[in-house]
Order: C-alpha cells, then sequence, then structure tokens
C-alpha cells in the first residue's frame, strides 16, 4: 500500500502562480498527492509574494523572483521541519501567491445617513460616497489575521469588512484633523486627505496598505448646506464681512421691495428706497460693530435712524449669530450700539 502511495505521488518541480483573471488576493497551490522536490524552482511575478506554511505556521516569505528551493533559501521551514544542511528528500508544505496589485476603484457609502459630532454644531448627521484603492503589503499578516487556509480569497470576500472601516472611522477622521467640520466639508480633497490619515493603521493591522482615497460627494442636512453656501460666499470675498453684507443686502433688496410697497410705482419705489436705506445700515454698523470700535460705527450711521430700521438690522444680526457666521460677543457688543440709537 505505501509502494502504491508513492507511485500516486507527483512531484513538482515548479512552483508559480500565473493569476488568470482579475480580483484574487491569495490562492493556494494545489498540493494534493503532490510534493515539492528539493531544488524545484520558485516563479514569484512581479507584483505577487509567496508565503511557505508548514503544519498551520508561516515558514518563509519570497517577494518577485525566481528562486531554488534548498536548505539555504528556506531557511524558517528547515528549522521547523529539523532538516540538515544536506536534506534532499521531496516533502510537503502549503504554499499560498498574493496578488500585490493595485485593487482600484473600490467603492464605500453611507448606506443611512451617519451622525458625526461638531465643536461647532454639536451632532451632524450626513451621507457621503467615493472610492479607495489598496494593495497587499503583508501576505504574512493577511494570512494569518483574515484568508487563512482557504484556497482562494477574493476581494469580494473583503469588501465588506473594508466598507465597515471606512465608515467606522470618519468620525475619528473629522476629530483627528483638528479641523472644523464646515472646512472639510468645503474642501472634499481635505475630508478624503483626513480619512486616509485615520485608515492607514486600520489597514495595516491586516496586512494592506491604502493607496488612495477620494470623496466624491458628501450630501448635508439643509439647514447646513446654507451655512456652507455663506461660508463659501464669504470665502469669495475674501473673507471680508462688510463686502459680505453688502453682497446679503443687495440679494436682499428685492424681496424687502415686494412686501414694503403695497403694490404700484409709488409702492416700488418706496420699498427700494427702503432696501437701499437698510442695506446701508446693515453693511456700515455689522461691518464697524466687527471692527470693534464704537465711535467710528456712530460716524458712520446715517442721521435720524428709524426704529423699525435698527430692530429688523438686529433681526439680521440675530440670524447672522444663530448660522454661527457672527459670535455671541459681536452680536451682544452691535446689540448695545445700535439700541442707543433709540434712546
Amino acid at each position: 500500500m505505501a509502494l502504491m502511495d508513492f507511485i500516486k505521488k507527483q512531484f513538482i518541480d515548479i512552483l508559480q502562480w500565473t493569476e488568470e483573471g482579475d480580483g484574487t488576493l491569495a490562492w493556494r497551490y494545489p498540493m494534493q498527492d503532490m510534493e515539492i522536490q528539493t531544488g524545484a524552482t520558485l516563479v514569484v511575478r512581479e507584483s505577487q509574494m509567496a508565503i511557505f506554511v508548514n503544519e498551520g505556521q508561516v515558514a518563509d516569505v519570497f517577494g518577485p523572483g525566481t528562486y531554488k528551493l534548498t536548505t539555504q533559501t528556506l531557511p524558517v521551514l528547515t528549522y521547523l521541519k529539523n532538516w540538515d544542511k544536506l536534506f534532499q528528500s521531496p516533502f510537503k508544505s502549503d504554499v499560498y501567491f498574493f496578488s500585490t496589485r493595485q485593487q482600484v476603484d473600490q467603492k464605500w457609502g453611507t448606506p443611512q445617513p451617519i451622525t458625526i459630532r461638531d465643536k461647532d454644531f454639536g451632532a451632524v448627521r450626513l451621507r457621503a460616497f467615493g472610492n479607495y484603492a489598496y494593495r497587499v503589503a503583508d501576505p504574512k499578516l493577511l494570512h494569518t489575521e483574515i484568508s487563512g487556509t482557504r484556497a482562494s480569497y477574493g476581494v469580494a470576500d473583503l469588501d465588506g469588512q473594508l466598507r465597515g472601516l471606512v465608515l467606522q472611522n470618519i468620525s475619528n477622521a473629522i476629530a483627528a484633523s483638528g479641523v472644523a467640520f464646515l472646512d472639510l466639508a468645503a474642501n472634499q480633497q481635505m475630508f478624503a486627505d483626513a480619512l486616509a490619515r485615520e485608515l492607514q493603521p486600520a489597514f495595516a493591522k491586516i496586512g494592506l496598505k491604502l493607496e488612495a482615497m477620494t470623496v466624491q460627494n458628501l450630501s448635508l442636512p439643509e439647514e447646513l448646506q446654507k451655512v456652507l453656501d455663506q461660508k463659501i460666499g464669504m470665502g469669495m470675498v475674501g473673507g471680508d464681512m462688510g463686502k459680505f453684507m453688502q453682497y446679503q443686502t443687495a440679494q436682499a433688496i428685492p424681496k424687502f421691495a415686494e412686501g414694503a410697497g403695497g403694490g404700484g410705482v409709488a409702492g416700488d419705489a418706496m420699498g427700494l428706497g427702503a432696501g437701499v436705506a437698510l442695506g446701508q445700515v446693515l453693511a456700515q454698523n455689522l461691518q464697524a460693530g466687527l471692527q470693534g470700535g464704537g465711535a467710528p460705527a456712530a460716524a458712520a450711521a446715517p442721521v435720524g435712524v428709524r426704529p423699525d430700521e435698527v430692530m429688523a438690522t438686529l433681526e439680521k444680526l440675530a440670524d447672522l449669530k444663530s448660522k454661527g457666521i457672527l459670535t455671541q460677543e459681536e452680536f451682544d457688543a452691535k446689540k448695545a450700539e445700535l439700541l442707543k440709537k433709540l434712546v
């Protein structure tokens, strides 16, 4: 019976993986009824690595190249099997090949809105999606932690776990970046970079290297999107609050005129006049208040400001404060200054 078993055995002279098709990360060389000849050739192509596993324990690891398998090229396996340096017999060992090519265009996204915490806005719910690319960097670690003894392990097998890692680390990325959420949301590349920095250690723990991360879309609640749009608008005028208020006033004049005139040419003229006056008050008073000077503001304010104009200005300032554009201190200082005009 032992003789028949010996006759049935096949002896491997060349170990290689042609890697047909895409999407395979790890592949086990079929070893049933086969043994490896001492002096056999191991071929590891570019974008591949190979490992020898003896009774469940990872032994030798090979990068790209062509190797003659001897006790010199298999030092760990030689030690585990207690071979001497003249060992010449065929032997059995599990051999796994790994693809180290970049696995590109891997999708990630938030199936449902996720809640993150922000220092400025508290809890924020957002949806986002994008893609990323990675490669196998440590086949020994991937084998012991993820792929194991399976005959083949593919990109699709790992997809769900990697998507989960991305979603799990979005909040951590925002917190670790130290950048206000609105700044990240206004710059998707900055957001992607912060997320990649947070994910690198998590990928490395399972033998992978994150090569690229993109954020293709970021959806915010409507209220927060309006604040973001205003922040972008301020950036367009160089962060000058006075210019920003002039722009906001110009946008508001037509609506103000519609409500103030009551119809007809005379009404339109009254509405437009009131809108222009309010625009001057808003732009001049807010700009002076943010510069911190009470006297210049008094000099800039038009003579004979009516109570309804002051109240309208206060309402506008309160709206800006609620949206985070003005601080509480700035609002309080300007409120006190405007209320003096009613005395």
